[in-house]
């Protein structure tokens, strides 16, 4: 994978249904679908299989989700290929 980079998808949900699997998989599918959107937007392509999600809640994180929507984010870091691809990394909260 010469021509590869890293994007990041999100979603946001409701802190006190973190224990739902089935709500935490729809929040993924959503995050992974957010990440897939962007790369489409950026000209390249996800990587299938390479998704690796992170939920950060409000509850339990010593990071600052003031400004997140109901204060549960669920992120999903994916590689992605393509033209442009290995300029595309996903640092800190953003992609850059």
């Amino acid at each position: 994978m010469e021509n590869t980079g890293t994007l990041f998808g999100w979603a946001f949900g409701d802190p006190a249904r973190e224990d739902d699997a089935a709500y935490m998989a729809s929040l993924e599918k959503e995050a992974l679908e957010n990440a897939t959107a962007t790369a489409k937007a950026k000209g390249v392509t996800v990587v299938a299989g390479s998704e690796v999600f992170t939920a950060l809640s409000a509850n339990d994180s010593l990071v600052e989700l003031d400004h997140a929507p109901g204060k549960l984010v669920v992120r999903c870091t994916v590689h992605v290929e393509g033209p442009g691809a290995a300029k595309l990394h996903a640092e800190g909260p953003m992609n850059g």
